[in-house]
């Protein structure tokens, strides 16, 4: 089976819910005690899809001003960035464009770029409209997907949406970070662990195949569609051409 093993960084502001949204799909945890991350979370999964199995290494970082002089130094090598926000409050929305500048200025290479509307659970609390962050997400070249950790909404498709960019991304030959080579393993089983070291923390999940075509349902959200990729990057992101159909 091939395989690919990719970095992932997760951004967006203090309190969006990126480390919920992570915990969740890694090990079907969430609590609403889950404190600020303090410096960076590092989590692995592996996912097959399409007869390719995908390793992801994610960096969740910390979303405190305090904090964010560190963030370039996750960002080496990165493959992916997974961009959330809280479509109840309308700053963080606009602070992804500075995680997109930081991108921009510590990435040298094409990135997948997922951005991601968090806590639609709070639908008469939304303060961003779908339909302005379609807008954004082409404009960066990524692709945009509504989640609910509390409702466990769309959190799979995240995840799948990733792996099948960073398979496409593999295929453009144009990532050197990225590793391909031969797997022998299957994912035969699931199960979640974590440690503590040196103020990181490390979770470390797998999750079972899933043998999908090009077009994958959301939960009741929409549809995402991976479309042509073009090989001029914008803003490290690919513009997905059929990226969102509602």
């Amino acid at each position: 089976m091939k395989a690919i093993e990719a970095k992932i960084v997760v951004l967006g502001s203090q309190g969006v819910g990126k480390t919920s949204l992570v915990a969740k799909y890694i090990s079907n945890i969430y609590s609403k005690e889950i404190g600020p991350t303090i410096g960076a979370s590092f989590f692995t999964c592996k996912i097959n899809l399409n007869n390719v199995k995908v390793k992801m290494q994610l960096w969740d970082t910390a979303g405190q001003e305090r904090f964010k002089a560190m963030a370039p130094m996750y960002y080496r090598n990165a493959n992916a960035a997974l961009l959330v926000f809280d479509v109840t409050n309308y700053t963080t929305f606009s602070e992804v464009k500075s995680w997109i500048l930081e991108l921009q200025k510590n990435v040298q290479e094409p990135m997948f770029l997922l951005l991601v509307g968090n806590k639609i659970d709070l639908e008469q609390e939304r303060a961003v409209s779908r339909e302005e962050a379609i807008i954004y997400a082409q404009s960066i070249g990524a692709q945009f997907l509504e989640t609910s950790v509390v409702k466990d909404q769309g959190i799979e498709q995240v995840f799948i949406s990733i792996g099948l960019g960073l398979i496409n991304l593999s295929s453009e030959s144009k990532c050197s970070s990225m590793k391909r080579y031969e797997s022998k393993d299957s994912l035969l089983s699931t199960h979640s662990s974590m440690s503590n070291l040196s103020g990181i923390q490390y979770y470390d999940g797998v999750h079972m195949a899933i043998d999908i075509s090009q077009s994958v349902e959301a939960n009741g959200i929409g549809r995402i569609e991976v479309g042509p990729w073009e090989r001029d990057a914008v803003a490290h992101g690919y513009p997905q051409k059929s990226g969102w159909c509602c």
